[in-house]
């Protein structure tokens, strides 16, 4: 259960931006220590953070936002190569000359010039401590038997921003590395069939992972409310809604 001083730390304040191409976007406001983190839900698996005077673009995808008038990245984080979390066009809109790349060994065969980072290996830019962490499917394969996503080849990250702790769980189920992540404050865990998680295996995550906030994203075709049911019970995590089909 938390403490006051940690429900304070985390208040949430949920507002509704406006996409001139793209509709409503929705943006909260999580209060850390020594300043505001905004989180934009994008759509689909993409996130957009500013935290202080930075902006964080994940796993950008221009079919669910407008990137010609998004703000330009100072920071992209990208899980894996798969085109709807890797869209170079988009990237290349919210570049600057010294914007960091955080991205996977596939990545940089289609890209150059970003920071390659494997499961397990850690970087702090712009005072953010970046932890790469493992994200593959164990059930969910191809025809042919390959798993959708094989392991060791994409991330999911842990993200430190002073005292809150961000897991966004890039393409995964419900592997048995989520009962290493601790102190998770918010979670992102993926619901889209058949590459990711049932609702069922993302109880299953959040019960390892114990997140006080957890974001079910890019869940397509899921029913979010699915969750929220399996979940109802578990008092101590907070499932919240986002349009992040």
């Amino acid at each position: 259960m938390w403490n006051i001083t940690k429900f304070i730390g985390l208040f949430f304040l949920s507002l509704l931006l406006v996409s001139p191409l793209y509709g409503e976007i929705q943006k909260d406001i999580i209060k850390a220590r020594s300043g505001d983190l905004e989180i934009n839900f994008i759509g689909h698996g993409t996130l957009m953070m500013k935290w202080k005077d930075k902006i964080i673009h994940v796993d950008p995808y221009g079919k669910v936002g407008d990137y010609s008038k998004l703000p330009k990245a100072d920071l992209i984080l990208v899980s894996h190569e798969h085109y709807d979390h890797f869209d170079i066009e988009a990237i290349k809109k919210i570049m600057k000359p010294d914007t960091v790349i955080v991205y996977t060994k596939k990545c940089e065969e289609k890209l150059k010039g970003g920071i390659v980072i494997t499961n397990g290996e850690k970087k702090t830019i712009f005072d953010i401590q970046i932890e790469a962490v493992p994200a593959y499917n164990i059930a969910h394969k191809r025809d042919t038997g390959v798993p959708f996503h094989p392991k060791g080849e994409g991330n999911g990250y842990v993200l430190t921003f002073d005292n809150v702790r961000i897991y966004v769980a890039g393409d995964t189920e419900n592997i048995p590395e989520m009962k290493e992540l601790k102190n998770i404050d918010i979670a992102f865990l993926p619901m889209n069939l058949p590459y990711t998680m049932t609702p069922e295996m993302v109880k299953d995550a959040a019960l390892m992972i114990k997140p006080k906030v957890l974001y079910p994203y890019h869940y397509g075709d899921t029913d979010p409310k699915r969750l929220v049911e399996l979940l109802k019970g578990f008092h101590e995590i907070e499932v919240r809604i986002r349009n992040m089909k």
